[in-house]
């Protein structure tokens, strides 16, 4: 989960309250720090600028479409806040994981329709050592669904359908 640090200037509030209105473009109603993805926001002198902010960010998975889209949107907003000169980096290590999103981005997933991540199996039954996991739904919370395919609307999501509503969903998958 990103966490801003309490120690910060004014320039890197400014820069992670920014951060907070730029969203996933493929799940909109997630922010990048909802995401967790943000790693790092320093500031920097530059030139003529009194200081060239630093991002870094990393990507859900390596080779995730989407991250070129998000630093567009990163470097647009940062531009658009009167910031000349702007790096954006990319790390790898750690590995991003669903457990740097924040409980508020679980939350808007739910309410979008794609069950959320889950850190474990939820549900105890004799069947609960089986492979499949055992997913709520996120339109009737229904535990009552399956699995139809390992990948779902993007490479990071499964596509799951609620036994009860009869309603097809994403599951953003744990990783």
């Amino acid at each position: 989960m990103t966490v801003v640090p309490h120690h910060i200037t004014e320039a890197e509030k400014k820069i992670w309250s920014l951060l907070e209105t730029v969203n996933d473009p493929e799940v909109p109603v997630l922010s990048v720090l909802d995401l967790g993805i943000i790693r790092d926001v320093k500031v920097e002198p530059a030139g003529d600028h009194p200081f060239k902010p630093i991002i870094t960010i990393t990507p859900t998975y390596s080779g995730c479409p989407a991250m070129d889209v998000i630093s567009m949107s990163i470097r647009m907003v940062l531009l658009q806040a009167g910031f000349k000169e702007i790096e954006i980096k990319q790390v790898l290590s750690p590995a991003w994981t669903t457990e740097w999103m924040s409980p508020e981005g679980k939350d808007k997933l739910k309410a979008y329709g794609i069950a959320p991540p889950q850190y474990k199996q939820a549900v105890c039954t004799p069947d609960a050592f089986q492979e499949e996991e055992a997913i709520q739904c996120p339109q009737c919370n229904s535990w009552h669904t399956s699995l139809i395919s390992q990948f779902g609307s993007t490479a990071c999501k499964a596509l799951y359908r609620c036994e009860d509503c009869k309603e097809p969903f994403d599951y953003f998958k744990c990783h």
